[in-house]
């Protein structure tokens, strides 16, 4: 890894300020020189020369006082795997299983958040150790723990296909050895914390506690990935044994300018660099135009509030009220509410699976839900009146899209009641959502039987017509009240080449109850077109077109 030079802007006074001070000391015999050279040459030379003389010297003490305006960004040369269609149905696979089991936005630090790191694409390589040992690892926004394999794991097979840390090889380790696991919902490694020098980007954090992984999952997840390891860029809160993420480090020992870092994605699909990762601020060549900044939210993953979410231009209606969003580095898919993402597939042609269960409740209860709607019955109200959510004879509905009760009561409920009343409250949105486009009873409940053909496969890929790509609609995201479109070529994922090529939809099923959800995660597919910008000091997302 390189350490390399780009031009900046001017820093703010307060960097300027800082630099100085850190430099003062080491000045003191440059400055000494340059007065000394300074006078003994404005001594020599003719009044015609003295005012070039004094110009010269004053850009040498300016240059010595302020930071260069080629000031150093830490960069990670990030490598990207091309998809095949195998990969991405075992990651479509492992995001459904997952989410139905992760409980997210948990801050309890025990828990990684649910990851998808089958499909992911970009990884670069770090070195741990002295002399250093070098780790290809996935740099990710969605958790905060460094780990790689160990030496000493001796009994799962994802270690025998990737490099293991030795820790009796460098000089700089120290022994810790309390025990850790980290769960995935379908999988997880265990291990240990050691201590060690580690280093990202040309730049060295000392002493960076991370975990040695003595076994990993036998799941596809770990054995066929293509990097070793881990390397965690999200908030402290959701660090497994609240070790201090590497970033944190970086920030605690100043070895960055700013307490910025940013990602740059290549998705041009030829080009030999899948992009760069900078720490300590944003590479001007990166992005177009100026970057829209939004809070974040809620700490532990880099977390901001969402607004409307657009097919064509109309709105879905599912984030009129907000809806919170995750951008996650370790996943290329973008995840959203079911009964949005099964507009989505509707409206680009997806092929689906066909739900019985989707149309009986179209087909005997459409005309009646229709009827409460228009009569004004609170849409969290319809699937409790008519009776196809009922718990112990008490009518309940939750306040989402998918219904969320306690694990005690849900046990009560058969698979195929479960299945009734989920069914009934998508269908209960999708009128809704056509009610407020001021359709007519018949094109209405038709339109949502149609969809009822597009739910997500939660077994496999949404199969996309390649020649219809041209034909299909922009998907918009309202984030900090302006809109971010994808066009089809960037929310379809294509794989393989010539005649072999298959597109599938980059969207993925998620449904995560309130007051959590409904919840977005922008992956790869997002960040690839908007460069992003992840701001520890100001606690702020930035997104601009990315270069």
């Amino acid at each position: 890894m390189l350490l390399k030079l780009a031009i900046s802007t001017a820093p703010a006074a307060a960097t300027i300020f800082k630099a100085v001070l850190s430099k003062v000391t080491s000045m003191t015999l440059q400055l000494t020189l340059s007065f000394s050279l300074c006078h003994v040459s404005g001594v020599s030379l003719n009044m015609a020369h003295k005012l070039v003389q004094v110009t010269l010297c004053l850009w040498v003490f300016t240059s010595l006082l302020l930071p260069s305006p080629t000031a150093a960004l830490y960069r990670v040369s990030l490598k990207k795997q091309r998809l095949n269609l195998n990969r991405f149905k075992a990651a479509r696979i492992a995001m459904n299983g997952w989410g139905m089991l992760h409980n997210y936005g948990s801050s309890d630090g025990e828990v990684i958040p649910l990851k998808n790191y089958m499909d992911a694409q970009y990884y670069g390589v770090i070195a741990i150790g002295s002399p250093p040992q070098n780790f290809t690892v996935l740099f990710d926004t969605g958790s905060s723990n460094l780990w790689v394999p160990s030496s000493k794991c001796y009994f799962s097979i994802a270690c025998y296909f990737h490099s293991k840390y030795k820790s009796s090889r460098s000089s700089t380790y120290t022994k810790i050895g309390k025990p850790c696991e980290i769960n995935y919902g379908s999988g997880s490694i265990s291990g240990f914390f050691s201590q060690d020098n580690v280093e990202v980007g040309g730049v060295a954090v000392r002493d960076q506690v991370f975990v040695e992984a003595t076994r990993e999952g036998s799941f596809p997840t770990f054995v066929l990935a293509k990097f070793d390891g881990i390397l965690g860029l999200g908030f402290q809160e959701i660090s497994v044994g609240n070790a201090t993420p590497v970033w944190y480090n970086m920030l605690n020992q100043d070895v960055v300018r700013e307490d910025v870092f940013s990602f740059w994605l290549n998705r041009d699909p030829s080009a030999n660099e899948g992009g760069e990762l900078v720490f300590g601020g944003v590479d001007p060549k990166h992005y177009k135009g100026k970057h829209t900044y939004v809070p974040v939210t809620r700490k532990g993953y880099w977390q901001f509030d969402m607004g409307d979410f657009l097919i064509g231009n109309n709105s879905t209606g599912v984030c009129e009220g907000g809806c919170a969003a995750i951008v996650d580095s370790g996943t290329s898919l973008l995840a959203g509410p079911t009964a949005v993402v099964t507009e989505i597939n509707h409206a680009i042609g997806a092929e689906g699976v066909v739900s019985a269960e989707c149309k009986e409740v179209v087909s005997q209860y459409g005309d009646l839900i229709w009827q409460l709607l228009v009569s004004g019955v609170q849409p969290d109200k319809v699937c409790t009146q008519i009776g196809l959510c009922v718990l112990n004879g008490t009518r309940y509905m939750s306040s989402g899209i998918k219904i969320v009760v306690e694990k005690e009561n849900m046990e009560e409920l058969s698979a195929r009641d479960r299945l009734l009343c989920t069914t009934c409250q998508m269908t209960v949105f999708w009128i809704q959502s056509q009610l407020k486009q001021k359709g007519t009873k018949d094109t209405v409940l038709n339109y949502v039987n149609e969809l009822c053909q597009s739910l997500p496969s939660p077994m496999g890929e949404s199969v996309i017509d390649c020649a219809r790509i041209s034909l299909m609609p922009d998907i918009t995201f309202i984030i900090g009240d302006k809109p971010f479109k994808l066009t089809p070529d960037q929310y379809i994922v294509k794989m393989g080449e010539g005649l072999t090529t298959v597109c599938v939809s980059g969207f993925m099923a998620l449904d995560v109850s309130p007051p959590r959800g409904p919840l977005w995660i922008l992956g790869d597919v997002f960040m690839g077109v908007y460069h992003t910008v992840f701001d520890y000091g100001n606690l702020e997302i930035g997104f601009a077109e990315a270069a």
